[in-house]
């Protein structure tokens, strides 16, 4: 292994690959604090995807966010290839880098590295899809059942950073308006319901989160579903089981109003999804739902968080789709109740 890179320059230009998920971004922001606080003086410019670059634009560890188009082969090597896409590559051709690190890891993340003019090219070796071919300098596997958000902050360790505990500053405005979004209700307390997913497996059936915000509502809370336009079936359905109010929020917010929706919420209750590793990193506490996928991996960073998880012999399985998905369809609102009732004796409703 070569010796850590404590050699750079003062204002050395340092590339962070990391262009997605959202919850990916959220883990690599620690990794940006690290270097950053390593090397003060640098020029630190972060490559993600336009969908999640409201998360770091103005980020204050940042000095630029470059966004990169989801890459679509026929495209990319064809004559006609979009012209955010050839503005990339026309920056990673002429503006050089003392340093490129790719925190992705798979061979969207590695078309980019491999672009960019550097002489060091640092990740972890043995990633998925070859990726780690694109690299000058290979950084030895990390405990694949530790937190990402441990794995990723190892690449900083590795590059110099001393060891630190984990921050997660965002570059979304903390001062958004949500007025219009949530009723000003002062003697009622916030939650957000937060029950989309991008796997159908990582879904909680629409009767038992309506049976869980009734149990919200005879505690005094109001009630706030989030989600994208996509989840708006699926709020729908919820909301046809439930009796009480719904705020209906789903497709209705940008990503600094849920931010600032999550930073009112005395509580967060949400699938195994971006907007979980959002309210962790607000500070909000969140009770997280897992079925097929592995909460010692992704699961809310930091303490204060509850998992509920039925633990059956067949989980985590990382399985998109399930015929019968016992492991959430079988988890009960009361399960979910006392978890929350936990987190609500430590930070109580009054």
């Amino acid at each position: 292994m070569q010796t850590p890179i404590r050699t750079l320059l003062p204002q050395a230009r340092i590339l962070l690959v990391k262009l997605s998920s959202f919850g990916d971004v959220l883990h690599g922001l620690p990794t940006l604090e690290a270097l950053r606080d390593a090397y003060p003086l640098a020029h630190i410019t972060w490559l993600v995807e336009a969908a999640y670059a409201p998360l770091l634009s103005g980020h204050p560890a940042l000095d630029e966010v470059w966004v990169a188009p989801r890459l679509r082969p026929a495209e990319f090597f064809s004559g006609s290839n979009p012209a955010t896409l050839r503005r990339l590559v026309q920056q990673l051709r002429t503006r050089p880098f003392d340093l490129v690190v790719d925190v992705q890891g798979l061979l969207k993340s590695a078309v980019w590295v491999a672009l960019a003019r550097s002489p060091r090219k640092v990740g972890y070796d043995r990633t998925r899809e070859l990726s780690y071919l694109a690299l000058t300098e290979r950084v030895p596997p990390f405990d694949p059942e530790a937190h990402a958000v441990r794995r990723y902050l190892n690449l900083a360790h590795y590059l110099g950073a001393p060891p630190t505990l984990p921050r997660f500053r965002l570059g979304l405005d903390a001062a958004v308006d949500i007025s219009a979004l949530i009723p000003g209700e002062a003697d009622r307390p916030l939650v957000v319901l937060h029950p989309g997913a991008r796997w159908a497996s990582k879904l909680w059936p629409p009767a038992s989160w309506a049976s869980l915000s009734e149990w919200f509502h005879g505690h005094g809370f109001q009630v706030a579903v989030t989600g994208s336009a996509a989840d708006r079936e699926l709020v729908a359905a919820i909301t046809a089981h439930c009796r009480g109010p719904l705020l209906n929020l789903a497709g209705r917010t940008s990503l600094a109003q849920l931010a600032g929706i999550l930073r009112k919420a005395r509580l967060a209750v949400t699938t195994d999804t971006g907007a979980m590793h959002l309210a962790a990193s607000l500070g909000t506490p969140v009770t997280a739902l897992f079925g097929p996928t592995a909460p010692w991996r992704t699961g809310p960073f930091g303490d204060g968080h509850q998992v509920v998880r039925l633990g059956l012999s067949c989980s985590p399985c990382f399985k998109r789709q399930c015929p019968t998905p016992r492991c959430l369809n079988d988890l009960s609102p009361e399960m979910v109740e006392a978890a929350c009732e936990k987190i609500l004796s430590v930070r109580p409703i009054s």
